[in-house]
């Protein structure tokens, strides 16, 4: 708690030094994007191909998931580019925010991992280790429903827990464990839903997944990344416009590469976006109550 008191205050600092971000990018403003990953080789295009457009885009680095939105909320952001619908739905509940997406960039599916194979053969009876985290957890049960070795007690569920599973119909069992050790599980054999971002530290292959999402289904959406906004922000054409340049071939290619090509580009309405975002902050506070 002491952490995040620092860091907010901090934030308060940034916008009184600073001054509110760019509203738009015209006469060399810059408009800030907020990103966990700013060392991607996709930033470098977007802010070319978006200075073309006489817009000047600052990447500025986080080393959090939580800082990149309350700088967004207190005016020391335009942007930020680092989540999911399900997480911005976590936090504006959370934090009582009406952040707002204003377009899609991408969702990289989620895979099961099992060392040594090559399928689901022979899986039945296993104990499979998912992230515990609530952004995470849900979307890993849902993997396994999709490849039918879990079954849920009510089937429309849009963010299950273990206790929604119903064990009696199902093929395996889950045990939650901290993102970062679902790793450790696969290299002891285990199989283990991992998340895109652990596989390099860990030497893990992309393809050796055993099954992945299909990014196409509805149980994807809440998965899917976005440019992220204020409210009051969501009409920027500025800001739609760098939308539309992420979504320029050469951005999606570099992006692509950045992920080595397990990510897959979305490209929906933002009004779209919100109807999601609406149903997964009602879920949010459905389950809070």
């Amino acid at each position: 708690m002491k952490l995040r008191r620092t860091l907010a205050a901090g934030l308060v600092a940034v916008v009184a030094v600073t001054g509110l971000s760019a509203c738009s990018g015209k006469d060399g403003t810059t408009v800030k994007i907020g990103t966990t990953d700013s060392e991607k080789k996709v930033w470098k295009v977007l802010e070319e191909k978006a200075s073309e457009q006489g817009i000047n885009i600052e990447m500025v680095p986080f080393s959090d998931y939580n800082t990149p939105n309350d700088a967004l909320a207190q005016g020391a952001l335009d942007l930020n580019l680092f989540q999911h619908l399900k997480f911005l739905a976590t936090y504006n509940v959370g934090a009582d925010k009406d952040l707002t997406p204003i377009g899609a960039s991408e969702i990289v599916p989620l895979g099961l991992y099992w060392k040594d194979h090559e399928n689901l053969d022979g899986i039945e009876g296993q104990e499979v280790a998912i992230p515990n985290d609530s952004s995470n957890q849900g979307r890993a049960i849902n993997v396994l429903v999709q490849a039918k070795l879990v079954t849920l007690k009510e089937p429309n569920i849009i963010t299950p827990t273990p206790a929604d599973i119903d064990e009696g119909k199902s093929k395996v069992t889950v045990r939650g464990v901290d993102a970062a050790n679902t790793t450790t599980a696969f290299n002891e054999g285990r199989p283990a839903v991992i998340n895109n971002n652990f596989l390099d530290r860990a030497g893990i292959e992309p393809k050796q997944a055993v099954f992945k999402d299909d990014p196409n289904s509805t149980e994807a959406e809440p998965y899917i990344n976005v440019f992220v906004a204020r409210n009051e922000d969501r009409e920027n054409p500025t800001y739609q416009k760098i939308v539309e340049i992420f979504h320029d071939p050469e951005v999606i290619q570099a992006n692509s590469e950045d992920s080595r090509g397990t990510n897959v580009a979305v490209d929906r309405p933002a009004n779209e976006l919100a109807d999601i975002l609406k149903r997964l902050e009602d879920d949010e506070r459905q389950n809070k109550s």
